[in-house]
């Protein structure tokens, strides 16, 4: 399957939404339920540079099993070059099983944020945090390779 971030609705979408710089998952969250076809997409982003591991990203994506587009809101914020970004899914959810969910959490959770969404326990550590479960792990170890193979000449890093 191929994947292409596209970065002209990417800023079209990140306008139409106002997204914001710190916040992917609602940013993400929005760029769903205001585009037709649109899954919603948990997992994790590698560039080039600080921080030199990969962080937490949501994006959503378009397109069908032959091509997907990768739509990210929050591509404004990230002050990176777009060839330079790579884009580990770890959950994708359709727009009807996201706001099911969402409802959920706000019912039974209403002091808590329901973004992002972990799915169900057991949960795995990846990094230092445990969050998500076996796709969370894949996701992460596929990133933080990805992550060291882009940074090991990085002389920043030394």
């Amino acid at each position: 399957m191929n994947k292409l971030l596209d970065e002209t609705l990417s800023i079209e979408t990140a306008e139409r939404i106002n997204s914001r710089a710190s916040t992917p998952f609602d940013n993400a969250y929005k760029a769903a339920l205001s585009t037709e076809g649109a899954r919603y997409v948990q997992g994790f982003l590698t560039f080039v540079g600080k921080p030199y591991r990969p962080i937490e990203h949501s994006w959503i994506e378009l397109g069908d099993a032959s091509e997907v587009r990768i739509i990210d809101p929050t591509l404004p914020h990230l002050n990176k070059n777009p060839q330079e970004l790579w884009y580990f899914a770890a959950q994708r959810l359709t727009v009807k099983k996201l706001k099911a969910i969402i409802e959920e959490s706000k019912e039974d959770y209403p002091e808590d944020e329901p973004l992002p969404i972990y799915g169900d326990p057991p949960y795995e550590y990846y990094g230092d945090v445990m969050l998500g479960g076996q796709d969370y792990l894949a996701a992460y170890q596929a990133a933080e390779a990805k992550c060291q193979e882009i940074n090991k000449l990085n002389p920043e890093r030394n």
